[in-house]
């Protein structure tokens, strides 16, 4: 067995519908896939690599479904006017940005927050990106970024009629490309979805153009929706329809579908969501930081919406994202006890969910026998009883506040003692992106 794994002496934890606190068991992972979790002393064979995880909890890898790669390179730029409202912010700053970025921009823009990743023990991202002037071989740029960490990434392109007829079919193009490609190699690293940006950037024959060419490959979109109330303003004005509705229009929505923050939805539009089973993806850190409002995730879960948590780009640390979500939650009920299993599950049940509407031949986001070796292991040493009634107040109280040691991608560890096991030297990326980031930063 030279290529197979064991991991031995931790405390797991297998996520799930049936969450498993498990002690004096081990982790067996062979051709990228656990095979087999038991007591300890039933592992007595000779394997590839024995990883000791004492003192650690073993748990799945975290999942982000709602990610941005392309802004790592606004860090610390002092260029964007002040912005009193969300559009400003988009024309001041992201729509300032994604149309001077270049193919270069976005390789390492992609590869510096998948290191990030690694280091914060997420293993799975599904990305939305824009370049509207370097649209083309963008998302294959992006891919070989991921491929080099080695980590899961679904990828989408950005479409918008913001800038011309010309970008928005090349974003129609990229899409289809990407799309085309994913489904010919079959890399379980990566999948393709359709992005549009948001209802109130796109034309009507610009949706059906999507949805065609969408719905002809097999394909689920990636949008953002009603994160602001100027969305809904303007797609009332415009189309007497609000956000849900024009979307749902023209085939948009459904089970592979990911609308991102629905901020500003009605109950009528929430109903439709259920209806067609999309997909939410909560990214409350960002919508607090765009002063958009708060997504009311428990009405939309009690209507049966599955409503998974993203970052939006604000971090690649899931544990720091629930917390906000959980925060932020207790704020606006005025109720420091409200919705702490609902919110906590978006990232460890309904994240899973999600991935797993595309990650079909292997499921990911649990630790059970036949399920993809996606592990992370993280420093802790319970202070207190520590079991499956009382998980969820370590994660969120202790183990958000820890360390990941070490973390397993498809069974290939990617960091371990702390240590980067990718090749990848992170001190000569990040200055190849300092040089690049300074060039942009003159373009801006």
């Amino acid at each position: 067995m030279a290529d197979a794994l064991l991991i031995k002496n931790g405390i797991i934890v297998t996520l799930g519908e049936k969450n498993q606190v498990l002690y004096d068991h081990a982790v067996l992972c062979e051709a990228g896939k656990i095979k087999k979790i038991a007591k300890k002393k039933e592992f007595r064979g000779k394997y590839g690599k024995t990883i000791d995880a004492s003192g650690k909890v073993v748990m799945p890898g975290f999942i982000n479904v709602h990610m941005h790669f392309y802004s790592t390179m606004v860090r610390g730029l002092g260029k964007a006017e002040p912005s009193k409202d969300f559009q400003e912010v988009l024309e001041h700053l992201w729509w300032r940005l994604d149309k001077k970025l270049r193919l270069d921009d976005c390789y390492y823009s992609a590869l510096l927050p998948l290191v990030d990743a690694i280091k914060h023990g997420t293993t799975t991202l599904i990305d939305h990106h824009a370049s509207p002037f370097a649209a083309r071989g963008s998302l294959d740029v992006i891919a070989k970024a991921v491929k080099k960490a080695g980590l899961r990434a679904s990828l989408c392109y950005e479409l918008s009629d913001r800038d011309g007829a010309k970008i928005s079919q090349d974003g129609i193009e990229e899409n289809i490309a990407f799309i085309k490609r994913c489904q010919k190699e079959k890399d379980e690293q990566l999948k393709a979805l359709f992005g549009l940006h948001a209802a109130f950037t796109l034309k009507d024959e610009t949706f059906e153009k999507a949805g065609q060419a969408a719905h002809e490959l097999g394909a689920g979109f990636h949008v953002h929706c009603a994160e602001a109330e100027s969305d809904q303003n303007y797609n009332l004005k415009h189309y007497g329809m609000r956000v849900v509705e024009r979307l749902h229009k023209f085939g948009i929505l459904g089970p592979k579908t990911i609308a991102a923050h629905c901020v500003h939805v009605n109950e009528a539009e929430m109903d439709i969501l259920k209806q067609t089973d999309t997909a939410v993806a909560h990214n409350p850190q960002s919508n607090m930081n765009n002063a958009v409002g708060v997504a009311d995730i428990l009405k939309m879960m009690n209507k049966g919406i599955l409503v998974g948590l993203g970052t939006d780009a604000m971090t690649v640390n899931m544990l720091e994202e629930v917390r906000s979500a959980l925060w932020v939650r207790h704020l606006v009920r005025n109720n420091p006890s409200g919705g702490f299993m609902q919110t906590v599950c978006t990232l460890l049940v309904n994240n899973a969910k999600i991935a797993n509407r595309y990650w079909t031949q292997m499921p990911i986001g649990e630790l059970k026998e036949g399920c993809a070796a996606d592990i992370i292991l993280m420093d802790y040493y319970p202070p207190t009883p520590f079991n499956e009634n009382t998980f969820l107040g370590h994660l969120m109280f202790g183990l958000s506040q820890s360390f990941v040691d070490t973390t397993i991608a498809g069974g290939r560890v990617l960091m371990e003692n702390k240590k980067l096991k990718i090749d990848v030297d992170e001190e000569e990326v990040a200055a190849k992106s300092q040089k690049l980031s300074r060039a942009l930063w003159e373009r801006f």
